[in-house]
């Protein structure tokens, strides 16, 4: 790593934590701590308000603003790849919401960066538009930010349709295929919903943040019974 880069991860380090160690920075930049202390110095002589000393910890002090950001290629295409993805996949809001981000980062990168993004040679194709289940996506955001129950009609992979009523807890992506995490009332357990099964869908009153239901057990409760793998779709 170039030092110029290195000084500007050990800033963007600093502005994003309380308190930053130079042993964490070292391990972080696979450096030794003597030359984050050199480091560290420069930054200070050159203008960044760093906070702290060494045996304590490092932080910048609120309000401090970069340059322009800066990018190399590889990260360029990794931003442009992840925004377009959110585009042809997250839904109206989402998608809309990852044109916009896109559209900021290139104002604010260096005018010689700014060609790297039209260039960059990897797509998100949708392959259809499900407009129905963009919808529905949006909608389940929302619930889960929330914390509104969900009715659900739903098809299960035998297609019988069953109704349900959830506690939404998260959306996973898995190949063009969105899943909802959710506590089922229903079944009283975990389970997680395919949102191209999802026939109809009501809003229902608020559900509580209750130990034993949330997200985390949800997450240990699939560990245990697939070892580690994908989430288990509904089953009925």
């Amino acid at each position: 790593m170039r030092r110029a880069d290195r000084l500007f991860q050990i800033t963007q380090y600093l502005r994003g934590r309380r308190l930053t160690t130079a042993r964490q920075l070292a391990q972080w930049l696979a450096v030794s701590e003597r030359t984050v202390y050199r480091d560290i110095r420069d930054l200070s002589l050159s203008g960044v308000p760093v906070d702290g000393e060494a045996g304590v910890g490092y932080r910048i002090k609120p309000g401090f603003d970069l340059p322009p950001l800066m990018f190399n290629a590889d990260e360029i295409d990794a931003l442009v790849i992840g925004m377009r993805m959110v585009q042809a996949w997250g839904g109206p809001q989402l998608g809309g919401s990852a044109a916009s981000a896109l559209a900021k980062v290139v104002l604010a990168l260096p005018k010689e960066k700014r060609d790297f993004v039209e260039a960059t040679p990897l797509f998100a194709p949708t392959f259809g538009d499900d407009r129905g289940q963009g919808e529905r996506l949006e909608a389940i955001r929302q619930a889960i930010g929330s914390r509104h129950k969900l009715l659900l009609h739903y098809c299960d992979a035998q297609q019988r349709v069953t109704t349900r009523v959830v506690w939404p807890l998260a959306l996973a992506f898995f190949g063009g295929t969105w899943l909802l995490a959710a506590w089922c009332e229903t079944r009283e357990d975990f389970r997680s919903f395919r949102l191209d099964r999802v026939q109809q869908m009501n809003e229902e009153g608020h559900y509580p943040d209750r130990n034993g239901r949330r997200l985390s057990d949800f997450v240990r409760a699939m560990r245990r019974q697939s070892g580690k793998q994908a989430p288990a779709r509904d089953s009925g």
